[in-house]
């Protein structure tokens, strides 16, 4: 099992699981954030850190979907290891779905 990072994690991107990552497997592209599932090493310490509920266990990814993101997208974009400051935006997309379809952005983010 990883942990993998959701839609929910589109245009918040708040990075309070950044700093609690033991193993820095987070990778940052421009509107969000993903775990790199070979770097994860499976203690959960992130997953109640994030406030819109975006990191869920690779369990809970019946199609397998964001476990593919997160691997394809880790392998692209930097390496954060520390919070940086979420968009001025993001809680007026807190509780928005479908959000992959909508606002994912492939560009890569600043390295942290």
């Amino acid at each position: 099992m990883t942990y993998i990072v959701t839609d929910a994690c589109i245009k918040c991107k708040f990075m309070d699981c950044v700093e609690v990552c033991p193993v820095d497997c987070f990778y940052v592209g421009e509107n969000m954030l993903v775990i790199h599932p070979d770097e994860c090493i499976d203690c959960g310490v992130c997953e109640p850190e994030c406030p819109v509920l975006a990191i869920v266990p690779d369990t809970q990814d019946d199609n397998g979907k964001w476990l593919e993101i997160n691997t394809k997208y880790a392998n692209i974009w930097p390496n954060i290891t520390t919070k940086g400051t979420p968009p001025a935006d993001a809680e007026k997309y807190e509780k928005e779905t479908g959000k992959y379809e909508k606002y994912f952005s492939p560009k890569p983010g600043e390295e942290g």
